[in-house]
């Protein structure tokens, strides 16, 4: 059997795979956000390893972990893990949602003019170095106890394994990668303060990057065997799917919103904030548009409702209404694609006195909706123009969402088996593939179709007048916000 691990935002999954590469068993086990001031977003990696553990012995009631021949790892990206040289743990993970690093993406920018041509993207404060120069600038004393930078799933492969290794995917989005040449960039790093000695070892996705410890092995149960250098969360749910070739696009409905399109070349874009990180497999590259909040957009609104997302959604799918007054823009921690704009935030337009959870939810699901419209239009001005798209994520469960999404987007969606679990799916994959030593077509097949959603042209002009005052909405009152 093949154990994927996924590091996600909100929980670590855990899948298990047979030989025939089928899912036998899963477990998620939960994580929480610190968030101890506005635009902060931080997680204690001490957490991530007890999920972890957790999460191999709820599967271990399902299934004999001693079978599992090799491990791979998936997780969020962007998460700056800052070690000392005992390995200890610094500060908090400043995560991918981050925003208090805006000023130190300029100072990167002004430091090194071809800033954007060696790491092919724009500096974002949710990319890690510049959270690695805001801890120089604002906590000095902890940047001089620095030896090691890890991404969240890299610091598990380091509890794992003891070795410090990344995959290309994962470190493409730290901003001190050359993509194109898919290695770290001295200039990139001395930019901030950095050299090649406080970076991980890089390999491809399925290459082993070392074995299980003991210790480690006596706390997870999982045997002594390889362990994989994985995908980031985005890749790995791509190749979940079985996306491998040029073209093949999905859109990730997780915390947040992804559109990913694979490419064989790197194929830079910062002026559309388009990202153009490397896949997880040798000789391909990838594309893809980042909208912060989007199953995220609903768990908020869960919470001050008190009624779960499944009954939300169920409300609106009973009520039978599919048109709103409200607009609402999903803000919530900022946003990447279009605006590159940490200071963003959420509202709701048009509230009255009539207004009742029906709208918040068909407002939210809206909202989050145009925001994945809003990355695809970036990506077509990028040169890339998907003719369908695969859903990955929890979102892609609601088949009320997925038809406002063929309508929206104007292409057909595709709901695939897996979908839900798509980036540990990926690492598990990866695992399998190291294994096995098959070709990429036998591991990375696409899975069993669900259900396909057409656009509906009779829903045309009212969601492209939904998205006018959207995109509106933004430009008005954002300077309000200061």
């Amino acid at each position: 059997m093949y154990l994927g691990l996924d590091l996600g935002t909100s929980g670590l999954k855990a899948i298990l795979l047979n030989d025939a590469g089928q899912l036998v068993a899963q477990a998620t086990a939960p994580l929480t956000v610190s968030q101890p001031h506005p635009g902060w977003s931080e997680q204690a990696p001490e957490d991530w390893w007890q999920a972890l553990i957790e999460a191999c012995a709820l599967l271990a009631k399902e299934q004999d972990l001693s079978a599992v021949r090799t491990v791979g790892l998936s997780g969020q990206m962007h998460g700056a893990t800052l070690l000392d040289a005992a390995g200890d743990v610094i500060r908090p993970c400043m995560l991918w949602n981050d925003g208090r690093s805006a000023e130190q993406c300029k100072t990167l920018e002004q430091r090194l003019p071809d800033f954007r041509e060696r790491s092919g993207n724009l500096a974002m404060p949710g990319f890690t170095a510049p959270k690695v120069l805001w801890v120089a600038e604002n906590e000095p004393d902890a940047f001089k106890r620095l030896d090691k930078v890890l991404l969240p799933k890299d610091y598990l492969r380091f509890r794992l394994t003891g070795e410090f290794a990344s995959d290309m995917s994962d470190a493409a989005g730290t901003s001190w990668l050359n993509p194109a040449e898919r290695r770290w960039d001295d200039q990139l790093l001395s930019a901030t303060g950095l050299t090649q000695a406080h970076m991980p070892k890089l390999y491809e996705g399925p290459d082993v990057t070392g074995v299980v410890s003991a210790a480690a092995s006596a706390a997870t149960g999982m045997p002594q065997v390889p362990v994989v250098a994985g995908a980031s969360d985005n890749a790995g749910g791509a190749l979940g799917v079985g996306l491998i070739e040029p073209g093949q696009s999905m859109l990730s409905l997780g915390t947040s919103g992804v559109v990913f399109t694979v490419s064989d070349g790197h194929r830079a874009a910062p002026e559309q904030t388009v990202h153009a990180f490397c896949h997880a497999l040798p000789g391909r590259w990838h594309q893809m548009s980042v909208n912060l909040c989007a199953a995220e957009c609903l768990a908020w609104l869960s919470r001050i409702t008190g009624r779960s997302v499944g009954d939300l959604i169920a409300a609106v799918e009973a009520s039978g209404r599919t048109e709103t007054s409200l607009t609402f823009l999903p803000y919530l921690s900022g946003e990447r694609t279009p605006h590159n704009d940490p200071g963003a935030r959420g509202q709701f337009l048009g509230l009255s006195v009539n207004t009742d959870a029906v709208d918040l939810t068909l407002a939210v699901l809206e909202g989050v909706t145009f925001a994945q419209v809003d990355g695809l239009h970036a990506l077509h001005a990028a040169g890339v123009k998907p003719a369908d798209m695969n859903l990955i994520g929890g979102g892609s469960r609601s088949v009320f969402w997925r038809q406002l999404l063929a309508d929206a987007l104007k292409i057909p969606t595709h709901a695939r088996d897996g979908g839900d679990v798509g980036p540990a799916l990926g690492a598990a994959r990866l695992a399998q593939l190291a294994d096995s030593k098959a070709d990429w077509g036998t591991v990375f097949t696409q899975p069993k179709l669900v259900e396909t959603r057409q656009p509906n042209a009779q829903r045309a002009s009212y969601l492209d007048a939904q998205l006018a005052r959207y995109r509106k909405l933004y430009q008005v009152t954002r300077p309000l916000l200061g």
